[in-house]
């Protein structure tokens, strides 16, 4: 089969590969689709990992081939899967930290080389513990694999909007506009908050506001202090969500929201990553700094029900979709921030 294949920063390629062979208890997905995230996007570019690895995580398609045992999968069923579950029995897991389980740390999705999710080729190894701890999920026939493959996203943002705790009477601010800024606010919106987008590109306001955003604002040209400060009666936004990365983003939300605000940050996905922030300004303002990373086993059932029911719009979040033949291309497109630039999908399938 084909896989887009690590090698190294910066250096993606596609080349011929084993497929992988299914053993007890594990199942062998036939990949349809699969979204570029921005964690792989950061593997690749910063070479953060040691090579080779077949990236890409936001996987859905159809069951190929199941191993002995397997008894709930059949060959033709279609699937969405989780690359990464936790064991409930673990100290983390009973106080619902899944993503700093030692179990859930462990890529359970490999399309060959170390484990790294395996999305980026024709067929991805589901490994037993996925299978038996509920990391596939049933898609059914009136949802596209496109849709399904927003599963784990869709989990991760209603993980971080929970973690924010924003209420219906409340106004948020969230900081970026890419796709994952986008599915942040819809959630948002899903609860009746009130949410301010802000991002630099006038393309991806435009988006924003086409999918329902109260007010998108330029940071880089606009006194977002002032307007949050305007439109809740002087106090400032009563919370925040990071949706962007480097520095400025993240000084902005501090300076907008209001005493007692709650700051969540979602784009700091590497350790290394500092920012200097005005920690007087949180602690004298009494604000909150959060962080959120990855999914939650107690949501998939709620994050399928969202995708599957169609509560939000995801499929205008697609702007590209690349052949697996040009997943180095697909990368690259997703990691420019362009005005037409917002989820980048590869689909091994079309070949």
């Amino acid at each position: 089969m084909r896989a887009a294949v690590y090698r190294g920063q910066d250096d993606v390629r596609v080349e011929e590969v084993p497929i992988p062979q299914v053993e007890a208890g594990e199942v062998l997905l036939r990949v349809g689709v699969c979204g570029v995230c921005g964690t792989d996007i950061k593997k690749v570019k910063l070479g953060l990992l040691e090579p080779p690895r077949i990236f890409g995580h936001e996987t859905a398609g159809t069951i190929a081939a199941v191993g002995e045992g397997v008894t709930d999968w059949q060959v033709g069923d279609r699937a969405m899967v989780y690359h990464h579950v936790p064991d409930p029995s673990s100290w983390w897991s009973q106080r619902g930290l899944y993503a700093q389980d030692e179990l859930y740390q462990q890529t359970g999705t490999t399309a060959g080389f170390e484990p790294a999710g395996g999305g980026f080729a024709e067929y991805v190894r589901v490994l037993p513990w996925i299978v038996k701890r509920g990391g596939l999920v049933r898609v059914p026939e009136a949802i596209s694999l496109e849709e399904a493959a927003f599963i784990e996203p869709v989990n991760t943002c209603l993980k971080a909007v929970r973690a924010l705790g924003a209420r219906s009477d409340e106004t948020a601010l969230v900081a970026g506009a890419g796709s994952i800024g986008l599915l942040l606010m819809q959630l948002l919106r899903r609860d009746g908050v009130q949410v301010i987008v802000s991002d630099p590109i006038e393309g991806r306001r435009k988006r924003a506001e086409q999918l329902g955003a109260d007010l998108t604002v330029d940071p880089t040209g606009t006194d977002l202090q002032s307007i949050c400060g305007f439109l809740t009666q002087g106090r400032g936004a009563d919370c925040a969500v990071v949706a962007a990365p480097g520095a400025p983003p993240i000084q902005e939300a501090v300076q907008v929201t209001r005493p007692g605000a709650r700051i969540l940050l979602f784009s700091s996905t590497y350790r290394g990553d500092h920012v200097d922030v005005d920690v007087g300004e949180l602690c004298v303002s009494e604000k909150t700094l959060l962080g959120s990373y990855s999914a939650s086993i107690d949501l998939a059932e709620e994050s399928a029900k969202i995708v599957f029911d169609r509560e939000i719009d995801l499929l205008s979040l697609i702007s590209h979709r690349f052949p697996l033949a040009d997943a180095a291309a697909a990368i690259a497109t997703a990691a420019s921030p362009a005005p037409d630039v917002c989820k980048v999908l590869v689909r091994p399938e079309t070949e």
